[in-house]
């Protein structure tokens, strides 16, 4: 016997709650057609004002639980998952934007192998979003796509069902409005099944509580430092990435210049190799930064998770591992450029002939030096997480 348990947080709501409960409580028989025997309907009143409880506690088949003040959307729907009874949960806003008729298609893919579905309001042939929304919902959207290297269409949609094994593995989840962004990040990174449908949209019933430009920045906090806390090199590394970019753009330019006779630089010319030694140190930092906080996320796990910059390996063994002689060769490379530098100094060139050389020994050297210092402490980590491989093992023994 299969349970469906949807949550409804209602703060404020008492234009709309009546109509969209008893939407639910009408797709009992088609979720029957798929399988579902049951439906429970939780409201979840988040300290209202108004009539809202009052409202929702008259409606037969309607579980009703109250905060005593508000404390967020995010912590509604979590006191409502807490007191669900079914095996798959679902939940959905109360101001009808959301259409519980489809219900039945998202429990159905739950049944049939996903463990999160989410109605998706940008696949939906139908939809009554705002503008701005659309335009926050497909950057978000977009984002998650790009750090979680898994195609995501709608990642803060309010309508979902997931099955409740799940629940820990999502957890912990934010008390405000950005629980939904939050949980696909995590759902992605912790292989969670995860399964869209699309669904149309309507327009609200009552004032909008979200804020496009306060409520959108919290969004894109969270899912940022949800990403850095399971795969930081994801980002930190991409950030690298294009920073090394641009100085080898740089020094490209540069080359090129030489071989068709330019032998001075203008102002434009000083600017460009100055943000190209400063992106070129910063890129090599960062990306250095993003393998190591890899290691140390890993230690905390404990167990398998969803990491990389690419998804898959492309160096083997993987690029971390080459640091300690990619730092020394740049070390050498650096230093080298140094004594050159010097030397043609001693014989007689002028600073203004010098001056690039030095910079690029300085840019070597650093760059050396902060790779070897990284490789070093990866070493150590890896060393650290297979003693404890190790400990574990001979304790099982």
């Amino acid at each position: 016997m299969t349970t469906l348990s949807v949550v409804i947080p209602a703060y404020n709501e008492e234009d709309g709650i009546e109509t969209i409960a008893k939407r639910v409580l009408d797709v009992g028989e088609a979720l029957s057609q798929v399988g579902v025997d049951s439906l429970e309907l939780i409201v979840v009143d988040d300290g209202s004002r108004d009539r809202t409880a009052e409202i929702a506690e008259a409606i037969k088949g309607v579980r009703l639980l109250r905060h005593p003040k508000n404390r967020g959307y995010g912590a509604a729907l979590k006191t409502g998952f807490s007191q669900a009874q079914g095996e798959l949960i679902g939940f959905l806003d109360a101001d009808g934007t959301y259409p519980p008729e489809y219900f039945p298609k998202l429990c159905l893919q739950a049944m049939n192998g996903s463990d999160l579905v989410i109605g998706s309001r940008m696949a939906g042939a139908d939809s009554q979003m705002p503008f701005t929304r659309r335009v926050g919902n497909l950057f978000f959207a977009g984002l998650l796509t790009l750090v979680g290297r898994q195609r995501v269409s709608d990642s803060a949609s309010g309508m979902r069902v997931f099955k409740r094994e799940v629940l820990e593995r999502l957890y912990p989840l934010p008390d405000g409005l950005n629980l939904t962004p939050v949980m696909s990040t995590r759902a992605i990174h912790e292989g969670v099944r995860m399964t869209e449908v699309p669904i149309p949209y309507s327009e609200r019933l009552g004032r909008s509580k979200l804020s496009v430009v306060r409520d959108g920045s919290v969004f894109l906090q969270s899912m940022i430092w949800t990403v850095l806390a399971y795969n930081p090199v994801r980002i930190l590394g991409l950030l690298g990435l294009g920073g090394f970019g641009i100085s080898l753009l740089v020094g490209l330019g540069l080359g090129i210049a030489r071989l068709s006779g330019v032998t001075t630089l203008g102002p434009w010319g000083v600017a460009a190799v100055f943000w190209g030694v400063v992106s070129g140190v910063i890129g090599v930092s960062l990306f250095a930064l993003g393998a190591t906080f890899n290691y140390l996320v890993a230690l905390f796990y404990k167990k398998p998770i969803r990491q990389g910059l690419f998804g898959k390996p492309i160096f083997q063994p993987s690029l971390d591992h080459h640091f300690g002689w990619l730092g020394g060769l740049g070390l050498i490379v650096g230093v080298f450029l140094g004594l050159f530098s010097l030397i043609l100094g001693v014989n007689g060139w002028e600073i203004a002939r010098l001056w690039l050389y030095l910079l690029g020994s300085a840019m070597f050297m650093l760059t050396g030096l902060q790779l070897v210092i990284y490789w070093i402490l990866m070493r150590v980590l890896d060393e650290l997480n297979q003693r404890d491989a190790l400990i574990k093992s001979d304790l099982e023994i």
